[in-house]
């Protein structure tokens, strides 16, 4: 389809008199966005889902789009007032206890990593994880359970196996003593923590043994 037909389709079906073959062009070329309306409207026109449109998703809002969900089927899915809930999409921090966290992820077909980074948590995932394998672990089993709505004898096993994981990697500095291995030692232990992210979410997505 020419930019034309697509945006006589846009303007014939859903009266977004303003849309020209400009428009259409603008977007094509990546110099404009549509918005959450034009882009459903795009996609029909187009006989597509708008998450076809879109690249990986990375926001409530985009999430929402690509399933082609209003924010009101949501707010109600999620147990959370429309407006408090719109606040939260412009803002894209999630503020919804654990069943309503539960529910969102189940509305949008989050998966864990996709709901830690839309809802802005997964800095402070990352912060717990750190000191739960560098300290007692079993003092953030509640804290990571809760962050992610995730059970907590799932987390215990996978803070055990990370923790245990991190202090035999650390230990190595002690049987090196104070060679060449322990630097590379210490090099491995502050890699696993920077990293600590894609050690902690191969374990949850496997039940607690790593794939």
């Amino acid at each position: 389809m020419a930019h034309g037909h697509v945006a006589y389709g846009m303007r014939a079906s859903f009266g977004l008199t303003y849309i020209t073959a400009d428009t259409v062009a603008a977007w094509e070329r990546g110099l404009t966005a549509p918005t959450s309306a034009e882009l459903t409207a795009l996609a029909a026109t187009l006989w597509c889902s708008p998450g076809e449109l879109m690249g990986a998703a990375r926001t409530l809002r985009e999430h929402r789009i690509a399933r082609g969900l209003a924010p009101e089927d949501i707010a109600r899915q999620a147990g959370v007032e429309i407006q408090a809930y719109l606040r939260m999409e412009e803002t894209n921090s999630w503020r919804g206890n654990e069943r309503q966290s539960a529910a969102l992820s189940r509305a949008l077909g989050l998966s864990l990593p996709d709901f830690a980074t839309v809802t802005g948590r997964s800095e402070p995932l990352a912060e717990l994880l750190r000191s739960a394998v560098t300290t007692r672990w079993q003092g953030y089993v509640r804290p990571v359970a809760k962050l992610l709505a995730v059970e907590r004898r799932h987390i215990e096993d996978v803070l055990r196996q990370m923790h245990d994981d991190y202090q035999s990697r650390m230990a190595r500095t002690l049987s090196w003593g104070g060679g060449a291995g322990s630097d590379a030692s210490g090099e491995a232990g502050r890699d696993y923590l920077e990293r600590i992210l894609d050690h902690f979410w191969p374990l949850v997505r496997g039940g607690g043994q790593a794939s």
